[in-house]
C-alpha cells in the first residue's frame, strides 16, 4: 500500500490577538499604562467573549486616576504556562533517585526536561522493556509537548551513558494547536497530535524523504498511529529558516515531524523497536507502573 504521510498546515496564527481600547482609554494618561500593557500583550489570555480576560482584571483591579492611592498591578495570568504534573503514585525511591540522578548526569542540555517528564518516560521505558515491547536497549526519546513548537522540546536520550545524544525542535499537529498543544486526539483525520509512548518501527523513503513508522502502545490514546501514518519525517517547517521567520514551529497532521538537518541522526539514533514518549497534559498510561519499573531496574539496569 502506498502510504501517505503527514502534510504541512503553512498557515501560522497567534494564539491570541488583544484589543486594547477599554485598557487605553481609561489609564492613556499613565506612563505605566504601556508597561502593563506589554505584560498583557506577552501574557496572550484572550476570554471567550473577546475582551482579554487578563485586560479586564487589571482594569478592575487599578484605581482610577483622580484617586489618591497608588496604583496596583495584579499578578498577570501567563498563557505559556506548563500544566503542573503531579509525582506518580507508588514509584519506589529506589527508582526515584535513579532518576534524579541521571538527570543531574545529561547536564545543561537537559535543563528544561522537566523532572516530572522524566520519571514518567523512564518509568515507562523500564516497564516496557520488561514487557517486551521495545527492544531497543537504554535509547529512550522523549518529547514535552506541553513546552510550546518555539522550544527544543524532544531529547534522545542514552540511558545507560547518561548522555543527551540529541536536542530538537518538533512539530505537533496542527488540530492540537498552533504556538502550544492544547487538544490531543487519536481520531482518524483529526490532524492531533496523540500522546502516549510509541515503538519506533521499520523506516522507508516517501515524499519527505527518510521516515520512520510509528506504533501506538497505549489503547485508546494513540493506538490509531499506523492507520493514520503517523511518523518521524522531515518538515521545512520545523527548519531554522522557518523558526527565525516565525518564532515557532509550523504544524503537521499529526506527526512529530523534525527539523530537515537533523531528522537522518535523528531517526538512525532511536532505530527499530526504540521507545518514544510524547508527554502532554491529562495523559494517562498503563505503563506508567511504578513497581514494575523498579523491578526491571534492579534486574538490568537501564539496558
Amino acid at each position: 500500500m502506498q502510504l501517505t504521510e503527514c502534510g504541512f498546515s503553512g498557515s501560522i496564527y497567534p494564539d491570541a490577538m488583544l484589543s486594547t481600547a477599554t485598557f487605553c482609554s481609561r489609564f492613556g494618561r499613565w506612563q505605566s499604562a504601556a508597561l502593563l500593557l506589554a505584560a498583557v500583550a506577552l501574557a496572550g489570555c484572550q476570554s471567550s467573549a473577546g475582551e482579554p480576560a487578563a485586560v479586564r482584571a487589571a482594569v478592575a483591579a487599578v484605581p482610577a486616576p483622580d484617586s489618591v492611592a497608588a496604583p496596583v498591578v495584579p499578578a498577570l495570568p501567563d498563557s505559556l504556562r506548563l500544566t503542573p504534573l503531579e509525582p506518580l503514585a507508588a514509584v519506589p525511591d529506589s527508582l526515584r533517585q535513579a532518576v534524579r540522578q541521571l538527570r543531574a548526569s545529561l547536564g545543561p542540555e537537559a535543563e528544561m526536561l522537566r523532572p516530572e517528564v522524566l520519571e514518567r518516560a523512564c518509568v515507562g521505558y523500564l516497564t516496557l522493556r520488561q514487557a517486551g515491547k521495545i527492544s531497543q536497549p537504554g535509547i529512550l526519546a522523549v518529547a514535552d509537548m506541553d513546552l510550546p513548537s518555539s522550544e527544543q522540546r524532544l531529547w534522545v536520550l542514552d540511558l545507560r551513558k547518561a548522555e543527551v545524544l540529541h536536542r530538537s525542535h518538533v512539530a505537533h499537529g496542527r488540530g492540537s494547536g498552533h504556538l502550544r498543544a492544547r487538544r490531543f486526539s487519536n481520531v482518524m483525520k483529526s490532524a492531533c497530535t496523540a500522546l502516549g509512548f510509541y515503538r519506533t518501527q521499520d523506516t522507508y523513503g516517501g515524499k519527505h524523504g527518510l521516515s520512520r513508522r510509528l506504533r501506538g502502545l497505549d489503547a485508546g490514546q494513540n493506538d490509531n498511529a499506523l492507520r493514520r501514518y503517523v511518523v518521524l519525517h522531515a518538515a521545512d517547517y520545523v527548519s531554522r529558516q522557518h523558526l527565525q521567520r516565525h518564532g515557532q514551529a509550523g504544524n503537521s497532521r499529526g506527526c512529530p515531524a523534525l527539523p530537515p538537518d537533523q531528522y537522518r541522526a535523528i531517526i538512525r539514533t532511536v532505530g527499530e523497536g526504540g521507545c518514544l514518549y510524547l508527554s502532554g497534559p491529562g495523559l494517562e498510561s498503563k505503563w506508567l507502573d511504578g513497581p514494575a519499573a523498579a523491578r526491571q531496574l534492579a534486574a538490568r539496569g537501564w539496558r
